[in-house]
């Protein structure tokens, strides 16, 4: 069954609806260039609304690791998540299990990347938008993601309830994650919308 991760979670309601509506895991941005963005109190408000074995994943782009270890030090954080340049040896640094995200476009070797991240939990691939690190609402080709990847993958990019279906069934990742895609307003999730997605992805698992 495919494992489904609700990011760019502001407010603690959203999280809890996640959840309750059956999301293995939400996530945090904590990048400052996002509409996204939460504060290290933010967050905190959001983890506390969360019932247990709800997987929180801290997302950064280029972050200084001061920045990670400030995060860590004030939140109870489960995994990170980076989008950025981040090599292999600073992603591991934090000794939580990570994600490496990478924004797929054609002349990328998807299978050259995942084995320059070796201990990383999955491979997370999203739409190449210039200047833009995720939570696009763009879609990618998925034609261009290689069979027997050597780490899980993760479908992101574009992904909202009207192609989840076709999405979980064409690509078969090992879990999706979905943020624009679910929401009213930048921040702010649809629980109509994350239900129709929950749905939509397990759906096309079976």
């Amino acid at each position: 069954m495919v494992r489904i991760k609700i990011c760019g979670i502001t407010r603690p309601e959203d999280g809890a609806e996640a959840a309750k509506l059956g999301a293995d895991a939400i996530g945090l941005v904590f990048y400052d260039k996002s509409p996204r963005n939460v504060s290290i109190a933010q967050a905190r408000a959001v983890i506390a609304a969360l019932p247990p074995f709800v997987t929180v994943v801290a997302l950064f782009v280029n972050p200084a690791r001061e920045w990670v270890e400030q995060v860590l030090a004030g939140c109870a954080i489960d995994a990170l998540q980076f989008h950025g340049e981040e090599c292999a040896e600073f992603c591991r640094a934090f000794g939580r299990p990570y994600l490496k995200a990478v924004r797929v476009k054609p002349g990328v070797d998807l299978r050259q990347l995942a084995a320059a991240y070796p201990d990383a939990r999955g491979l997370l691939t999203d739409a190449f938008v210039e200047g833009a690190h995720g939570g696009t609402g763009a879609t990618f080709d998925w034609t261009l993601l290689p069979e027997n990847l050597p780490l899980p993958l993760i479908l992101s990019g574009g992904l909202d309830e009207q192609n989840i279906v076709e999405a979980v069934r064409r690509v078969r990742p090992a879990a999706v994650d979905v943020s624009s895609g679910v929401e009213m307003a930048k921040g702010i999730k649809d629980a109509a919308r994350m239900a129709a997605f929950i749905s939509g992805a397990r759906h096309g698992s079976v």
